[in-house]
């Protein structure tokens, strides 16, 4: 009861302000996300007879999860700049600033609404957009074959096996080529003993079974000493069957189709079997689930510091601002990732830097306005 004895008109008005002005916002967002291109390629796919008219409209419905996710912070960034900016013009926040408010007191119901935006971000990437984006390509039946190679080391990290499945789906590995390399170590190689190159695979818990295989023995000087031919044959047995099957299905997948908990489980398998670009990469990917929704709280205030101004200044320059903020913080994802990937900076520091950023740019702005 005291938690509300404390919201007073005022944080009521702000709030329903805010709100109305985000949704808008959100909504214009993703009417033009979906417009110039998404719209126009589903409704030549209708046209063209690719898809009926079902599956056109959930082709567009599937596709609203990740466009709200980058939505979401937009439209709280420009919903709060505008509603503060109108709030400057109309004289209103500064009858506040005379009733003895605070910038953070008249900031408070805001931050409220960010922070329930922020929860709902969170769960749009981690429930809202993987069950959409599978959904999609379960519609669009996306299931082009596709190659996978995988590498059995031992204890010392040389390997002893390579797989090589040159197309497979998420129900056939067919034209599988298998690398068994021998225990004796050159000086510049390590040398093959047998190369298997079987039609087709099957997966199991506890092995993989090649079938109708062709085995060629090779000799220590790299020739064919013998070629046979055999039924079936069993590869891969145990944890590393497990582990080559799962890595193999992930890498069909986008990174906005796993949810954290199973992104998680990726990025400790990739980590295990010793992939580090993929791993780096994936384990950015991880923190970015959580560091990104934490940027809608980060855009609410610093879309009402922009709008907190003089009633005569000009508009255009905060917008200006906000815009260019929402340019640099899309376009510079792709680059992080690829510093996370390559190893030049930590993955902690790749995803947290954008968050780190904008809040060095809040304590800026605050620092320059007159309050």
């Amino acid at each position: 009861m005291k938690l509300f004895s404390k919201i007073k008109l005022y944080d009521k008005y702000i709030f329903e302000q805010v709100f109305a002005t985000t949704m808008v916002a959100i909504l214009l967002f993703t009417v033009i996300w979906i417009a110039p291109e998404m719209l126009l390629n589903t409704i030549r796919k209708v046209l063209e007879g690719g898809y009926s008219v079902k599956t056109g409209i959930l082709v567009i419905f599937y596709e609203l999860p990740n466009i709200l996710g980058k939505a979401l912070p937009v439209g709280l960034l420009l919903g709060s700049l505008f509603t503060f900016d109108k709030l400057s013009k109309d004289f209103e926040l500064t009858i506040f600033r005379v009733a003895g408010l605070s910038f953070w007191r008249i900031l408070a119901p805001v931050l409220v609404l960010s922070l329930m935006i922020t929860a709902f971000c969170f769960v749009t990437y981690d429930k809202l957009i993987p069950f959409s984006a599978n959904k999609l390509v379960a519609i669009k039946k996306e299931y082009s074959p596709s190659q996978y190679i995988y590498t059995q080391k031992d204890d010392k990290n040389r390997p002893t096996l390579g797989v090589v499945v040159s197309r497979f789906n998420y129900s056939n590995i067919a034209n599988v080529i298998v690398l068994d390399f021998s225990e004796k170590n050159y000086t510049d190689l390590h040398a093959l003993s047998r190369i298997y190159i079987a039609k087709k695979a099957d997966h199991y818990n506890d092995k993989w079974t090649l079938h109708d295989v062709i085995q060629y023995k090779i000799s220590n000087d790299g020739i064919f000493e013998e070629i046979s031919t055999l039924k079936s044959m069993d590869i891969l047995h145990g944890e590393s069957a497990q582990n080559a099957y799962k890595l193999m299905i992930y890498s069909l997948k986008r990174d906005r189709e796993i949810d954290n908990k199973n992104l998680w489980g990726y990025v400790q398998l990739l980590k295990k079997e010793g992939l580090e670009e993929e791993y780096r990469l994936m384990l950015n990917k991880f923190f970015q689930r959580f560091a990104h929704p934490f940027i809608c709280v980060l855009l609410a205030t610093l879309g009402c510091l922009l709008g907190f101004s003089k009633p005569r200044e000009q508009r255009l320059i905060g917008f200006t601002i906000a815009i260019s903020c929402i340019f640099l913080y899309y376009i510079t994802l792709p680059f992080f990732d690829l510093l996370a990937e390559k190893g030049i900076l930590s993955p902690l520091i790749t995803a947290t830097f954008p968050p780190l950023a904008f809040l060095g740019a809040i304590w800026a702005f605050y620092k320059s306005k007159e309050f």
